[in-house]
């Protein structure tokens, strides 16, 4: 082998030539200013919005701000050893969080780093955490239901794959309740889910996991967690790191059920930083740009068409609010991204009523498109009764002489709200949902003390599963009453009311 000494010589002078010395000034700053998480650099001209910067110590940090002559950026972790005059550096890429199937059953943080001690996460893959939303013409319309297991709402307020169904109530009316028990009714159901946990208690989040390997249902479920005592950037992140880990699995056709717990927190932590990068406050001190905030996330939940995989993400956003004052700016702003809300109330709750759901300010926008028909055959009558129900309840205060079909109201709205009470992390099959329905919307109930009512329904479920399984069988697979099967299942009933007999004195 010969060597072209001239070749040689020919590459270095090319290379001498073209080689810089200079250096490149926008991928360098300086800090300007820095405190409570926040820096302000200098000299950072090519930077991008949402970019990671690496500040000394390992730290990292995310540009918020892009002024004329400085940058603005929120740290995401302490700024105890960064001081003023320090150098910044830019990594030329955005804020990402690790996704694929390694997550599932994992607990990480906002940036994707497992905190459950269970070692590493296997991942081969991240994303970034801010994406713009499928378009219209990516998605199809919602109409397969995704079921919670909680008769209220698969009964009154049913909410479709890819929907976007707000959770809202004061503090300790059972918002996350309703939450958690719509993941555990996901097993088996072929659905993943995202649990986020934003500005809550460690020790909160610590029960919700336990909660969750007690019913088997972190074998489908990752949880994102940036809890309280987290910086506030983390808090603002975790959300969208969330839906990120999900639109992995929704883009592969899966279906996948996100809870973002909560949203008025989240807009806090928002506040914080927009406050402290001195951006322009509005009402309530939140920034112009809070809905923008939430609507690019909860924009994210949809539902693909066939062409683009089938998969589908269904958001559950919850907000609290203050006396139940839904008119103040979050809960306004998130009431009108979504597609419908589920209100609880504290005087529902403090009288017992568990999920304590106020089916008349409640809604579901995608509505019957999300249920099967036997549901909407048992259910479909059922808002108004309670309407008339409550409203009667309010006038019988005022007098104790009521008429016989006052009476009768006033009783089957009793019987209705009984019926759909139901304690926690005990989701019913949709089968039993429109079995317990159809008995108390047939009126066979009126008779049978308040008390009873569970129990009588729970065997008279259990004796008809054993004895005529064909019943409720021909049901989920029509997805309707057919032919006289709703008159056999009253009947069946009727024949079983009749060999009980009922001691309590609440009997009417």
């Amino acid at each position: 082998m010969t060597i072209n000494t001239n070749e040689i010589s020919a590459l270095i002078k090319a290379e001498i030539k073209n080689y810089k010395t200079q250096i490149v000034a926008s991928d360098v700053g300086t800090i300007v200013s820095i405190g409570d998480g926040i820096a302000i650099i200098y000299g950072l001209d090519s930077a991008m919005l949402g970019e990671l910067l690496l500040f000394p110590g390992d730290v990292y940090g995310m540009v918020q701000n892009l002024e004329p002559d400085n940058v603005g950026a929120v740290l995401l972790g302490d700024d105890y050893e960064i001081k003023e005059g320090d150098t910044v550096k830019r990594t030329g890429k955005v804020v990402e969080v690790p996704v694929g199937d390694g997550l599932i059953g994992r607990v990480v943080n906002a940036i994707g780093q497992p905190i459950d001690g269970l070692g590493p996460i296997k991942y081969s893959k991240t994303r970034p955490i801010e994406r713009i939303a499928p378009g219209v013409m990516l998605r199809q319309p919602v109409n397969e239901p995704l079921l919670t297991g909680i008769k209220a709402i698969d009964s009154m307020i049913p909410i479709g794959k890819g929907q976007r169904e707000l959770i809202i109530g004061d503090r300790q009316t059972g918002k996350t309740a309703i939450a958690i028990d719509a993941i555990i009714n996901q097993k088996d159901k072929n659905v993943l889910c995202v649990y986020v946990a934003i500005g809550q208690k460690q020790s909160s989040v610590a029960n919700i996991a336990d909660r969750l390997r007690h019913e088997g249902a972190m074998e489908y479920t990752t949880i994102v967690s940036a809890t309280a005592s987290e910086l506030a950037p983390l808090q603002m992140i975790a959300p969208f790191a969330g839906v990120s880990i999900a639109e992995e699995w929704m883009e592969k056709g899966k279906n996948v059920l996100i809870v973002y717990d909560d949203l008025s927190k989240h807009a806090v932590a928002y506040r914080t930083l927009s406050l402290l990068l001195k951006r322009a406050p509005g009402r309530e001190a939140y920034p112009g740009d809070i809905f923008y905030l939430h609507s690019r996330l909860l924009e994210r939940a949809c539902r693909l068409s066939d062409e683009n995989g089938g998969g589908s993400i269904t958001a559950l956003p919850i907000i609290e609010t203050q006396a139940g004052d839904r008119s103040a700016y979050i809960p306004t702003n998130v009431i009108s991204i979504t597609d419908g809300q589920i209100f609880l109330m504290s005087s529902l709750f403090a009288s017992g009523q568990r999920p304590a759901i106020d089916s008349g300010q409640s809604v579901s926008r995608v509505g019957g498109s999300a249920q099967i028909k036997a549901m909407r055959q048992v259910a479909g009558s059922l808002k108004i009764e309670l309407a008339n129900y409550r409203e009667l309840q309010s006038f019988s205060q005022f007098g104790s002489d009521l008429d016989a079909s006052t009476k009768r109201v006033l009783r089957h709205g009793e019987v209705l709200m009984e019926v759909l009470r139901q304690p926690q992390y005990t989701p019913f099959k949709l089968e039993q949902e429109i079995f317990e329905l159809l008995i108390a919307k047939s009126r066979l109930l009126e008779d049978i003390p308040l008390t009873s009512i569970h129990t009588f329904l729970e065997e008279a479920y259990g004796t008809l599963t054993i004895q005529h399984p064909e019943y409720l069988a021909s049901v989920m697979q029509n997805k309707k009453f057919v032919d006289d099967l709703e008159e056999k299942i009253v009947t069946f009933v009727k024949d079983l009311l009749a060999t009980k007999t009922f001691t309590n004195d609440e009997a009417v």
